[in-house]
């Protein structure tokens, strides 16, 4: 049932429109990398500072305050885009590609530990937000969307 959906999600106007395109696949994906990156910049500079490591002298719930938007932000064109570049190839791609499945879990992990135990952490009093769980948290964060990343990559690579 599911390869039925990957199969038909891959006949859609959209995707034979990319895979007919010489250029809309690589527009796509650049744009699918950049909000990665900013994602990325929004995660790193909180976890570093959960850390220790940077910003230091700023509280971490105001430094979560400035990035919280490009974290949203960037993960809704993450998102978007994504799916707009796994439809194209949905079924002779990703469907039978390992490191696809194992991206989609860490997307999955990597989105539910942000929005509910980090998000407690970093938007929680100094105390907690300097703790040593603090930084347990931000070591999961770091693990889980770095695993987003390095599985995004290796799907290309990897066979």
């Amino acid at each position: 049932m599911t390869f039925a959906i990957f199969q038909w999600l891959e006949r859609t106007r959209l995707s034979i429109a990319i895979n007919e395109s010489l250029w809309a696949f690589a527009v796509i994906e650049a744009v699918h990398l950049l909000a990665l990156a900013v994602i990325g910049g929004a995660v790193l500079v909180v976890d570093l500072r959960l850390l220790g490591f940077a910003f230091q002298r700023q509280k971490v719930a105001d430094l979560a305050r400035v990035a919280h938007p490009w974290f949203v932000w960037s993960l809704f064109w993450m998102l978007l885009t994504g799916f707009v570049l796994f439809i194209s190839l949905a079924a002779s791609k990703y469907y039978v590609h390992d490191y696809f499945w194992v991206k989609m879990y860490f997307l999955a992990a990597a989105i539910v530990f942000s929005f509910t135990i980090r998000h407690r952490v970093i938007m929680g009093d100094d105390a907690r937000a300097n703790s040593a769980f603090a930084k347990l948290v931000a070591l999961v964060s770091l693990f889980l969307w770095s695993g987003v990343g390095l599985a995004g990559k290796a799907i290309g690579y990897i066979s």
